[in-house]
């Protein structure tokens, strides 16, 4: 079986990244290796940006949203605390900055390595490494922002951190 994954436990995620409510999204799933976050996903040839090389816009999505779901999971983790636990936090991303560093190929595996560099208060930064058949092909430093804590939530207004 299979182990959840850090947006198993976001309901109603219709984001095209990460979210499995999305049809026509990319459904990322992002887990605990240790101390770094892994997420795989293989590319199909819709999201080539030139023959068999990916599309940067879809991989500085694939970053941005392993990353929030990496400081989300962190989060609960920093609390010491389940994912499936109150209160319940969403990140969206403050800064995305993405090196590319070589193209991607379009068909193997991606592999995102994402790593909690500092968290103070509702600010979590990130660094992610994107690795494709052995080779490091892009790099991000990231910032994410809570946004949502229903401790906080208001009638009408989730979007309170």
């Amino acid at each position: 079986m299979k182990s959840a994954s850090f947006q198993d436990y976001m309901p109603g995620n219709v984001c095209f990244g990460c979210g499995q409510d999305n049809p026509d999204g990319l459904h990322i799933h992002s887990r605990w290796e240790g101390e770094v976050a892994v997420c795989n996903w293989m590319p199909e040839p819709k999201y080539w940006g030139w023959v068999n090389i990916l599309n940067g816009g879809i991989m500085a999505t694939l970053i941005d949203c392993h990353c929030m779901g990496a400081a989300l999971a962190a989060a609960y983790r920093a609390e010491n605390r389940g994912l499936d636990t109150e209160p319940v936090y969403r990140y969206a991303t403050g800064t995305l900055t993405v090196k590319y560093l070589k193209p991607t190929p379009g068909d193997q595996e991606v592999e995102l390595r994402a790593s909690i560099i500092e968290q103070k208060g509702r600010k979590t930064t990130l660094t992610c490494e994107c690795w494709s058949g052995g080779v490091l092909t892009a790099t991000a430093d990231v910032v994410a922002l809570r946004v949502v804590d229903s401790s906080q939530a208001v009638e009408g207004n989730p979007f309170v951190g």
